[in-house]
């Protein structure tokens, strides 16, 4: 008999490409400077912002660089897969600093081709190329915390 796996419960549903662009952003961000996952993230249909924490104010040629290669990313048309494993499992692949502490023991792993895995529970697309391409619309930074405002166009 197979076991069912259960997971924590989901207050809310994302839109897959702008969600799975996040992830790819995301990694983007530790590639490039270091820094942690973004800590505080709206993300919806229309525009989204994350935001990150970094000890100096990126450069324009910077934030130019951050949309290029999310959208190399992105035009790689990688694989979306998702793997169940235990929590300790899980911790030696991915961070797991944002995981509430009433988290399942077993964790839902989000891949991205080789470019990204990380724990969540949310809607991702299967593939890169549902995403279209990221365009990055603002930033701003202010003591610490970069924000970033972006959407997907076609």
């Amino acid at each position: 008999m197979e076991q069912e796996i259960q997971l924590n419960e989901h207050n809310k549903q994302e839109y897959p490409p702008m969600h799975t662009t996040e992830h790819i952003l995301n990694q983007t961000m530790v590639r490039m400077f270091g820094c942690p996952r973004s800590r505080n993230a709206h993300i919806e249909r229309k525009k989204s912002k994350c935001d990150y924490e970094l000890p100096e104010a990126p450069t324009p040629e910077q934030m130019q660089e951050i949309e290029r290669r999310v959208n190399e990313v992105i035009d790689q048309h990688l694989p979306v897969t998702i793997e169940f494993m235990p929590r300790e499992a899980a911790a030696a692949i991915v961070d797991l600093s944002k995981l509430p502490e009433d988290a399942s023991s077993t964790l839902r792993i989000v891949r991205i081709g080789d470019y990204d895995a990380c724990a969540c529970i949310g809607a991702h697309v299967q593939n890169t190329s549902e995403i279209g391409h990221f365009k990055l619309l603002t930033y701003d930074y202010n003591e610490g915390r970069l924000r970033l405002r972006f959407k997907l166009i076609e």
